[in-house]
């Protein structure tokens, strides 16, 4: 019979580990895309007001309404900065993520060898066992043949 894997408890732990890995990862990266989405449409918002107050400008503006589009260019520039530190952070969160995948990946399928070892040991000591048990077999066999060819030769000799 085959000895269980001792290791079977970490190699299973390994398995959970890659696969919260893999799903904290996935969230970090629908993270670092949403905050891009949110980058580009402030950048495009801001882009389309500049162009709006460049319109207005050639028209003709008055002080406060020039003073409210300057205010509000401003306010988009700094919700623009903000959001381009939460990409950041957001693009190393990742990265940090990729690294704890790739630990957790590099132990499970280190485990992983390990069982496919003490499987294939097993395998073996199987078959070790089985050959042993033929050649005992096949040892007895041979000495109960002889056994009886001895039995029938002195039989032989008994009847002459």
């Amino acid at each position: 019979m085959a000895k269980p894997f001792s290791l079977q408890p970490l190699l299973h732990l390994a398995i959970q580990k890659n696969d919260a890995a893999i799903k904290h990862l996935g969230k970090l990266n629908q993270q670092q895309q949403a905050a891009l989405t949110k980058l580009s449409t402030l950048q495009q918002y801001r882009k389309d007001y500049q162009e709006k107050f460049q319109e207005a400008s050639k028209l003709g503006m008055a002080s406060t309404d020039l003073r409210n589009f300057q205010d509000f260019i401003y306010r988009l520039d700094q919700a623009i900065k903000q959001q381009e530190n939460i990409l950041e952070l957001a693009t190393h969160s990742v990265n940090a993520g990729q690294v704890e995948l790739t630990e957790a990946k590099r132990k499970m399928q280190s485990f992983d060898t390990l069982a496919q070892r003490h499987i294939e040991a097993e395998k073996i000591r199987e078959a070790k066992a089985e050959q042993k048990t033929q050649d005992e077999h096949s040892g007895r066999f041979a000495a109960f043949k002889a056994d009886e060819k001895i039995n029938d030769e002195l039989e032989g000799v008994k009847h002459e």
